[in-house]
């Protein structure tokens, strides 16, 4: 089994990936779900194209931990490299077994066999058969072997094309998906949660019984601080939540530090400090060797970010016979039912989850939350399918929010202008709190319990490119360099994995001094970053981007315009992805305005063209949004981002014209391509600021106030 890709040599049996329909269809399955990314038309695309069959015939099911398919996490851009690679072998394993079946029904020989969209024939006259004929509502019964190799590029008729549209996308623009938020059952109550007002609250009391008489309100459900509700309509439960919450009284104290200094805060809290090409702990940086002729110092931060999913986030459970059913959008649906388990005292095959697309969202958002509040509330409701639902409210102040950082750079360059020295802090917190992780469930829930549920605080993650030193390491050759995480355990907020986790910040922070280092040489950004860079491909990519934007590089002669470029390959193993921005910064309200976009990006084979561009391009707009409004605001008690007015996002107003390049690489490996363009868009915007105004912004968001402050200072 060694020459399977992983995640079929952990499911070998053909029958898990691929079912022949009697109705003249194929079902694929896959342990990943569909977040938005687009990986059900993606994988119904690598099926068809194995499979000889036509696009529109192909079906995917996503995870369902009945099925029995586990691939733990949708996330880290592994989806295609790991599922996709999967269901490819898989598939070409399946059309090998069809054609030896079809060998035998028609006693003509394989070599002479061809299949047109699942129609088997022999064209000297020896009749034909269809997959449905010779498999159709029937187990195939074999186990992969490794020896059937998938079709060569050059005989793809779909993959690296576009002639098929995404599977979902007339369903989506016509408003008929069904979301997790849009599901009805026929034993269907509603439910709500009363949230405490702050992070270290907890309930002293709660006079429920007016509640208790509401038309429509079947159960006050109350354990320890956690409070809910169910009610046979929504409207009702939403009343009756509102009237719990004017009625509970919490004990609170102030616990969060200022918000506004989060990196200064970071860098004075007690901290796990390694290098990362090893994990040893870690000293301070070298002297630096030989004739220095600059030497140069940077710090950059971020600040909480949320993964602010339009549709807050919801979940139905249903206790019935003994068996906990729960519909879900989370990325996780088996280690989900671990931590269900674990907290709910039953055994994992006592539960069965099922992914439904959410409205969106890359990472891990408050989608296991919800259905842990939503299976508490189903035990309390037996036979009854709960549909529970997060407000806005809800989801802005108790999601898990991406970590907030502090990266500090310094740097040597020789009298040749080179960089000869290196060093990278970064302080963060954990990017990883999803359930299970560390052996405990991680659900919000847990905490309010009475007894809580023990919850294992956060530890360092030493693996390569984990959490916060994720892309840490620079892309370019440098002869000397010392990366160091310095991990902090005590944290104010709730942190987990946001799209890119480390990898926002960390290339930030490189590429925004890649461009200083440069002014400090006096050469353009692009010379200087092809002075440091080996790799063929991404000088490739590099050099691509700049192309499509016609820029040499050169400093811009017009006062308020500004180009920025920026690259990266995500994780050092995924996409290359460069980034050249064009804007203005107005000079009376100090606002920046994004007029141009263009991304050059390196996947490795291309599936679909499209689907493609639409990852790059709406990574590039989240992360502008991040870099241009987004920051989580909080007193010295409560989370005060409670809706879009106090955690503003990128308006449509406000998107640029963005061309994407694909170097499409026809039979090399599948590249993660979800999560690279973030942070190259962030240090492309940053770069292009200062060539517009010659201001360095090096702290996120960059707010109209932050750059009429960083004017001030210049």
């Amino acid at each position: 089994m060694s020459s399977l890709p992983s995640a079929l040599a952990a499911h070998p049996d053909l029958d898990t990936w691929v079912r022949v329909d009697v109705e003249r269809t194929i079902t694929v399955f896959t342990g990943k779900v569909e977040l938005g990314q687009g990986i059900v038309s993606a994988l119904a695309r690598v099926a068809a194209e194995e499979l000889d069959v036509a696009f529109e015939r192909v079906r995917v099911e996503t995870a369902d931990t009945d099925h029995g398919l586990d691939e733990r996490m949708t996330a880290g851009s592994r989806s295609m490299a790991d599922s996709g690679t999967a269901l490819r072998h898989a598939a070409a394993e399946v059309r090998a077994r069809l054609l030896e079946l079809a060998s035998t029904a028609l006693e003509v020989p394989l070599e002479r066999l061809q299949i047109l969209d699942g129609t088997i024939s022999d064209p000297s006259g020896g009749g034909c058969v269809t997959y449905w004929q010779l498999a159709g509502g029937q187990p195939l019964r074999r186990t992969a072997t490794g020896l059937i190799s998938p079709k060569p590029a050059g005989a793809h008729r779909l993959v690296g094309r576009s002639e098929a549209n995404r599977s979902d996308l007339r369903a989506l623009v016509t408003g008929a998906t069904r979301f997790v938020q849009d599901l009805r059952h026929e034993l269907m109550v509603h439910a709500r949660v009363v949230r405490p007002p702050s992070r270290a609250a907890r309930l002293e009391s709660l006079d429920d019984a007016p509640v208790r008489g509401m038309a429509g309100v079947i159960d006050v459900v109350r354990n320890g601080s956690f409070v809910g509700v169910l009610a046979e309509r929504e409207e009702q439960a939403v009343r009756a939540a509102e009237v719990l919450h004017s009625r509970a009284r919490w004990a609170e104290e102030a616990t969060l530090p200022p918000c506004g200094a989060l990196g200064s805060w970071l860098r004075e809290q007690p901290d796990e400090a390694f290098l990362v090409t090893d994990g040893s702990p870690a000293g301070p940086a070298p002297e630096p060797d030989g004739a220095v002729q600059w030497t140069h110092r940077a710090s950059y931060t971020r600040p909480y970010l949320m993964h602010g999913s339009i549709g807050p986030s919801a979940a139905m459970a249903l206790w019935q016979d003994g068996r906990l059913t729960v519909w879900t959008h989370s990325q996780g649906v088996y280690p989900l039912r671990e931590a269900l388990g674990d907290a709910l005292e039953l055994p994992t095959d006592a539960i069965r989850v099922r992914h439904v697309v959410g409205a969106g969202c890359y990472g891990h958002n408050a989608a296991d939350d919800a259905a842990f509040d939503a299976a508490l509330l189903a035990i309390a409701a037996p036979g009854r399918a709960v549909m529970l639902k997060w407000s806005r409210m809800d989801e802005h102040q108790w999601e898990p929010y991406g970590a907030p950082a502090l990266v500090e750079c310094s740097a040597v360059l020789d009298q040749g202008g080179r960089i000869v020295d290196w060093s990278h802090d970064v302080w963060g917190t954990t990017h990883i709190s999803r359930p299970m992780t560390g052996g405990s469930p991680n659900l919000l829930a847990g905490p309010h319990l009475d007894p809580p549920l023990s919850y294992r605080g956060p530890a360092p993650f030493l693996v390569k490119e984990a959490g916060i030193h994720r892309n840490a390491t620079p892309i370019y050759e440098l002869p000397r360099q010392r990366i160091v995480k310095h991990f902090v355990a005590a944290m104010p907020l709730r942190t987990s994995s946001l799209r890119s986790l480390g990898a926002y910040a960390n290339v930030f922070a490189i590429e925004s001094f890649m461009d200083e280092l440069a002014a400090l040489r006096g050469v353009s950004p692009l010379q200087f970053r092809l002075m440091h860079l080996g790799d063929t491909r991404a000088r490739e990519v590099l050099q691509t981007a700049a192309d499509a934007a016609g820029w040499s590089g050169a400093a811009s002669a017009d006062f308020g315009r500004g180009s920025g470029v920026a690259l990266a390959r995500y994780k050092g193993s995924a996409a290359y992805a460069a980034v050249v921005v064009r804007l203005r910064v107005d000079d009376e309200t100090a606002a920046i305005a994004l007029d141009e976009i263009f991304i050059a990006a390196d996947c490795g084979e291309v599936v679909d063209p499209s689907g493609a561009i639409n990852q790059l391009e709406g990574g590039a707009l989240q992360s502008a949004s991040w870099t241009l409004k987004e920051q989580v605001v909080f007193d010295s008690t409560t989370v005060n981002s409670v809706d879009w007015d106090t955690y503003p996002i990128l308006r449509f107003s406000e998107v640029p014209r963005i061309e994407t390049v694909l170097l499409d690489r026809p039979g090399q490996p599948f590249l993660g391509i979800g999560e690279a363009t973030q942070g190259p868009t962030g240090a492309a915007i940053s770069n292009a600021v200062f060539d517009a105004i010659g201001v360095r912004l090096r702290d996120t968001p960059f707010t109209p106030a932050r750059v009429r402050a960083a004017a001030l200072v210049a």
